[in-house]
């Protein structure tokens, strides 16, 4: 027996037992709230707000139209999405598949391909879906139909540890302004390996500048503002665009400079690079703001420091393109007074002033188009600290000065991401250690990298790399 059919079966009951009681001459008993779970991936400050404003909602707005919200998180958004599909798998001792889940494009498309993902068209007027930012709204469409409600965004911003970006700009004249281009960030990076080596007596002992989270986003984003689709259809099938000029300047702007020793990634994500000082720049998602670090801490020192947010550098001369992640809402089939209180319940939780407070303690940035103002942040009242403030602001100028991309949904999308997200930063850390082991030899840094910087060595990758990325579309 499906889950709508348990649903629907038990809501009949309920009637008929309220029936029966009127027929018998008592008053009728009080209608039933329709109850609505919600399992999120949030953890700490994203779930400690999440969870407030659930609390709000079932004391107001709930309370009137006598609907519960209960929230539960699962942990990582890994652990989510095995929770989910188990639940819908109907996999022995797996929870019940709940109303609502945070889910990103990938799980989304599973759900709705088995038949369990309810179309939300029906239950937002047209003036209520104009009020979302376009981008986001079309980006939780499958095949057509909304099936997954925009609820908390993101897209990539610049964070710099400029108490230590001051001294080296002080010292060699380095400008803020390079930063604004992909090119810009490669050649300061070399400027700032060149300085930090100066430092010292021992050669070869430069500094890295720079890293970066989500190769995929850099693929994609950087592919986009050079001017090529990277996934398009095909007869309905999806066809991976791994131009290679395109592909060629991503590799000449990470692979080339990690390489050298310019870019590194030594943590499991770039801002615990930022705290260990590995590197004092990185591109990071604007949601992992309330993880960017107020000091540098390592073995050999331990310093405070003031951070600086900056737009995600784009490429030279491309189109105006930026990455929107973060996951939405996807509602669960079940009876119509169930999805249209899980609507309900995410249109509150997205009103722009709510939203707003919401970001401010999560990082991640509303959805409404009326947000996105500075007069609506001040109106909002939420008081933010300086570091999240620019994030906010930065993100939020992102998100009108660009055209957002998001991938697709399709069954093999999420294969086809996690190869993106190494092909290049897995063969960039294997050959940095053959350089080190060179330098270590007593090689200079361009007898050390001249093996992997020719064209020949980048064709050999090119053709593997594609190689295995189709075998990753194809499943």
């Amino acid at each position: 027996m499906d889950r709508w059919f348990q649903r629907s079966a038990a809501a009949l009951g309920a009637a008929l037992l309220l029936t029966g009681c009127g027929a018998s001459g008592g008053s009728a008993a009080p209608a039933q709230p329709v109850k609505v779970t919600v399992w999120t991936y949030y953890n700490g400050a994203q779930l400690t707000a999440f969870n407030a404003l659930v609390d709000e909602f079932n004391t107001t707005v709930g309370k009137e139209k006598n609907i519960v919200v209960e929230s539960t998180s699962q942990g990582t958004v890994s652990d989510l999405a095995a929770e989910v599909m188990a639940a819908a798998n109907g996999e022995v001792g797996a929870q019940e598949l709940p109303d609502i889940f945070s889910a990103y494009a990938d799980t989304a498309y599973q759900l709705d391909q088995m038949g369990l993902a309810a179309g939300l068209d029906d239950y937002l007027t047209d003036e209520e879906k104009a009020l979302y930012v376009d981008g986001f709204l079309q980006s939780g469409r499958i095949d057509g139909e909304l099936k997954v409600f925009p609820v908390a965004k993101s897209v990539e911003i610049m964070a710099l540890n400029e108490t230590d970006w001051n001294a080296f700009a002080e010292a060699t004249g380095a400008s803020l302004d390079a930063l604004a281009t992909v090119e810009g960030v490669t050649e300061t990076a070399q400027a700032y390996y060149e300085w930090t080596d100066s430092l010292t007596p021992e050669p070869n002992d430069g500094e890295a500048m720079f890293g970066r989270d989500a190769m995929a986003n850099f693929f994609f984003a950087g592919s986009e503002q050079l001017g090529v689709d990277p996934i398009t259809f095909e007869d309905g099938q999806p066809v991976l665009n791994f131009d290679h000029d395109a592909v060629r300047r991503l590799w000449d702007n990470y692979y080339v400079p990690f390489i050298k020793g310019y870019f590194t990634a030594e943590g499991r994500f770039r801002n615990d690079d930022l705290k260990t000082g590995a590197i004092i720049a990185c591109v990071c998602s604007s949601s992992g703001a309330t993880f960017l670090p107020s000091e540098v801490s390592n073995d050999a020192r331990s310093y405070p420091i003031e951070m600086k947010i900056l737009p995600c550098p784009q490429f030279a001369g491309g189109q105006p393109y930026a990455i929107e992640q973060g996951a939405g809402m996807v509602v669960t089939k079940g009876t119509d007074a169930e999805i249209a209180a899980s609507v309900e319940f995410l249109k509150w939780f997205t009103d722009g002033a709510r939203s707003i407070h919401f970001s401010s303690d999560s990082g991640y940035l509303p959805v409404t188009k009326e947000a996105y103002s500075a007069e609506a942040v001040n109106e909002s009242g939420v008081e933010l600290p300086e570091t999240m403030r620019e994030v906010l602001t930065t993100a939020m100028e992102t998100v009108k000065d660009n055209s957002l991309y998001a991938m697709p949904a399709f069954e093999t999308a999420n294969s086809l991401r996690g190869a993106l997200e190494t092909v290049m930063s897995d063969q960039a850390a294997a050959d940095r250690e053959q350089v080190r082991s060179a330098l270590d030899a007593g090689e200079s840094l361009e007898q050390a990298t001249a093996p992997f910087v020719s064209d020949e060595y980048f064709e050999m990758w090119y053709a593997a790399a594609l190689e295995t990325l189709n075998g990753r579309l194809a499943g």
